[in-house]
């Protein structure tokens, strides 16, 4: 079911991203996931919302979490993500999503959820921990894949773009979908399929690792232009001198250089690094001076919609609307389905 891109003969798809209030991305997430699904709108019928509900798992702070979805929001909106051509919503605000997670779990096994990696991990953390096996699980998390499902199934969705860790979610809400068409000998529920948007494991931070938040390793996207520039001017290197011709392949300036540059671009900095004569200074100076033009505008749109977060709750109130003028259709659809209208 995993694919990787989207063909021109999918223009009227539904791809649907979800995106977790986690505080403020960092520039593997916006290479990694951000970019990647905004480009899914010029193929697609491209829809966004954010998993208020799925946060609220780990998050019972209700300040922490207001400012998570206000950040993450501003993110994306920042980062491209146009309200006028593109749906953007708030979980919270479409209440159809959790009438239709109750449906859904009259038909999703248990076995099923208790397969769930996540869930598998927390047991075995707390084995090793010598803890009960379900101690810090609460039933958001063990259903967590059924609320996936539920956001996913809602809408019709033909593509999910997700990281690895979140295939087997979308693989759930596939065999939940299909539960529910056979016992009712119909296609009321759309089979979704998977996209591959995980480009982010292959990004290094600082320090040449994955670019994560739990290696202290990252780039933030919307820090000032000297707090932009004293990050890259921490990224690891070697000891090679000024001189010295380098390798850019096993590089961490050149291989985040090149999610911004031209092809002509990395061809010159390229030549550079093997000719020799540019020192680290030199190509962490290059990487800096490309990311800031780059992300000027987003930081400056980022820090805008910050100041007036009335504008953020009214964009994600329109789109809420917007998505409940569908996913009420649906419901009352499912509703008919299993014999309730």
């Amino acid at each position: 079911m995993e694919s990787n891109n989207v063909t021109d003969t999918q223009k009227k798809k539904i791809a649907l991203t979800g995106i977790k209030p986690t505080g403020i991305p960092h520039l593997g997430n916006y290479l990694g996931a951000i970019r990647p699904a905004l480009e899914l709108s010029k193929t697609c019928e491209a829809r966004y919302f954010i998993a208020d509900y799925h946060a609220l798992n780990a998050c019972k702070d209700p300040a922490v979490l207001r400012q998570m979805t206000l950040e993450v929001a501003a993110a994306w909106l920042a980062a491209g993500l146009d309200p006028d051509k593109v749906l953007i919503y708030r979980q919270s605000l479409v209440p159809e999503t959790h009438e239709l997670l109750t449906i859904l779990l009259a038909f999703t096994p248990k076995g099923l959820m208790n397969r769930a990696h996540a869930y598998k991990a927390m047991l075995q953390a707390n084995a090793e921990a010598g803890k009960d096996p379900d101690d810090g699980v609460n039933m958001g998390l063990f259903t967590y894949p059924v609320l996936m499902a539920a956001d996913i199934l809602l809408f019709d969705t033909d593509f999910v773009p997700v990281g690895k860790d979140q295939f087997q979610h979308v693989e759930m809400a596939v065999d939940i979908a299909q539960s529910f068409n056979h016992i009712y000998s119909c296609e009321a529920l759309k089979i979704p399929q998977a996209l591959s948007s995980d480009t982010s494991s292959v990004l290094p931070g600082l320090d040449g690792r994955k670019m994560s938040k739990s290696y202290d390793n990252t780039i933030p996207l919307f820090v000032p232009e000297k707090q932009l520039r004293k990050h890259i001017m921490r990224i690891v290197t070697n000891s090679q001198g000024v001189e010295e011709p380098k390798d850019p392949d096993s590089c961490t300036i050149f291989s985040i250089y090149k999610n911004f540059a031209t092809p002509e671009q990395i061809q010159a900095l390229r030549e550079r690094y093997l000719a020799g004569g540019m020192g680290w200074g030199h190509a962490k100076q290059e990487l800096f001076e490309l990311m800031n033009e780059h992300l000027s505008p987003m930081r400056a749109r980022y820090d805008e919609l910050m100041a007036n977060p009335a504008e953020i709750d009214r964009i994600l109130a329109e789109g809420s609307a917007k998505a409940r003028e569908f996913a009420k259709v649906k419901i009352k659809y499912l509703r008919q389905v299993i014999g309730m209208e």
